[in-house]
């Protein structure tokens, strides 16, 4: 996930120092280190002189868990480097019945895989009951809303297909979120934010866990521009909507 991205989303979640941050799918921990940073930065007073929030702030506020080794030993690497001492970064596979944190976290940021299916058996069965598919950002998204507490935020980016997409598995995810809980904004991305690797139209989702609805006003935001030409190149440019998003 491109820096400049994983800032903008951490500045609009603005996180907190008693936050219990996860993210399910975290790579080389690049959305736990951006919370990290926005914290030492904007609540470096009241984590750091206060002992019982410092503890927290090492070793009980950052969650990440992937499927890649090489990645959870860079993920774990960068967060220490950043200064975090005991991070939770573990091997799991956080689709599967491996994982059961339920109502756990009160903020999630995160890019899930989305490359298709997975292993319709491994997945566990309260997720398949909220969406049934093999379509994994879809199932991600059934994730988030059980692994948040009520209360709990997430900003996670989803292709455009979640948006669209005409599957009851789509639509069932889709209700869940508007029905039961609170979406509070869809952020569109230029196809080129992913570039060179991948030239996706993609999304960021941004929503509340609730358990009983409360979507009311929702935000949509197109951005056209991210600050770098949109091409393989991504040379900086001019055009820029995140400061005004």
């Amino acid at each position: 996930t491109p820096r400049h991205i994983i800032k903008m989303m951490v500045e609009l979640m603005a996180p907190g120092p008693d936050e219990v941050i996860c993210d399910p799918a975290c790579g080389t921990s690049g959305f736990l280190v951006a919370a990290g940073e926005y914290l030492k930065e904007h609540h470096k007073e009241e984590i750091f002189f206060n002992r019982q929030k410092k503890d927290h702030y090492m070793s009980g506020m950052f969650h990440g868990y992937d499927m890649d080794r090489t990645m959870l030993r860079i993920g774990a690497m960068n967060m220490m480097t950043h200064g975090v001492d005991s991070p939770t970064i573990q091997y799991r596979d956080s689709l599967s019945d491996q994982n059961t944190d339920r109502d756990r976290y009160s903020l999630i940021l995160a890019n899930p895989p989305f490359k298709g299916s997975l292993d319709a058996d491994i997945v566990s069965a309260d997720l398949l009951k909220l969406c049934k598919t093999k379509k994994t950002e879809l199932l991600f998204l059934a994730l988030f809303l059980k692994m948040l507490r009520v209360g709990g935020r997430c900003a996670c980016i989803v292709p455009d297909g979640v948006l669209f997409g005409s599957s009851k598995a789509h639509k069932d995810i889709r209700r869940e979120l508007v029905e039961n809980h609170r979406l509070e904004a869809v952020i569109s991305m230029p196809s080129g934010v992913f570039k060179p690797y991948a030239g996706v139209s993609t999304g960021v989702l941004i929503f509340t866990k609730t358990g009983h609805g409360g979507t009311d006003q929702v935000w949509f935001y197109d951005m056209r521009a991210d600050g770098f030409s949109l091409d393989d190149k991504r040379a900086p440019v001019a055009e820029n909507d995140i400061p005004d998003l």
